[in-house]
């Protein structure tokens, strides 16, 4: 199970612990602040924000759920053996094996290099894509961030408003703590949404462009590595120093063997 899930359904559990050991979930509902509190960050979110960029949202939230993704290891044996297959065949040969890769990105170098494409405009044209890449990845992580910074000053504006309402009606003092409560319940609808949904989610979608990003590297220096003609142990070893020293053990592939890469986007 996903550590993003797990870390949800610990959260939203101790939460509600807390509230059915203390009462009862209907003193913490009132509909009134839930439309507050989350139609007020969703509309200036998107008052924000371009549409180009909110479209996107729902992909962001499908992409968070666990996948099978190319670990960087790898990515360095598909590689390094991509390399052997050059220094033995000749670039050329890759050609077949353009087909069968299912990473756009390592498609497009390897695609790239066999055309002779020069190796510094190769390097520009994947540093370039890169980039817009992680540009893309910190506006989606933006947008969660800017609801997460916006859901508690919501949740305090609806409890404003409930103060206002309860005040009117100071002359009758049993309608004060019943006030008191709806009002209190706003804020700590915007606490919720903003700790326990938008601030995780945003932390989330970081940490895994931080991954693509990474595996997106090693793809460059490995492309470029083949196209100069590098021994493949050189390859190797220049592709593991991306890794933290724990993750270094690389399975070196067969000479000759074909590999297929799962997509990552």
């Amino acid at each position: 199970m996903d550590s993003s899930l797990v870390g949800l359904l610990i959260g939203f559990f101790l939460v509600f612990y807390a509230i059915f050991s203390g009462g009862d979930l209907l003193s913490f509902w009132d509909f009134d602040s839930v439309l507050i509190t989350i139609g007020g960050t969703l509309g200036a979110t998107i008052a924000a924000y371009p549409w180009s960029t909110l479209k996107n949202i729902p992909k962001v939230l499908r992409s968070l759920r666990p996948k099978n993704t190319l670990e960087p290891e790898a990515i360095i044996g598909v590689l390094v053996g991509y390399a052997e297959k050059a220094r033995r065949e000749g670039l050329l040969a890759l050609e077949d094996d353009i087909e069968s890769m299912g990473e756009p990105f390592l498609q497009k170098g390897i695609q790239l290099i066999v055309d002779g494409t020069d190796p510094e405009l190769v390097r520009s044209i994947l540093e370039t894509e890169l980039s817009f890449i992680e540009d893309r990845h910190s506006a989606n992580a933006g947008v969660f961030d800017t609801m997460a910074a916006l859901a508690p000053g919501f949740g305090m504006l609806g409890t404003l408003i409930g103060l206002i309402q309860m005040l009117r009606n100071i002359d009758d003092p049993s309608s004060i703590g019943p006030g008191m409560a709806v009002a209190l319940v706003t804020t700590f609808y915007g606490s919720l949404i903003s700790n326990l949904i938008c601030q995780p989610i945003a932390s989330k979608l970081r940490s895994n462009s931080r991954s693509e990003v990474l595996l997106k590297e090693v793809m460059i220096e490995g492309v470029l590595s083949i196209q100069a003609g590098e021994n493949p142990r050189i390859v190797e070893e220049k592709l593991k120093a991306f890794l933290a020293a724990s993750r270094k053990a690389v399975s070196r592939p067969q000479a000759g063997e074909v590999f297929t890469v799962e997509g990552n986007e």
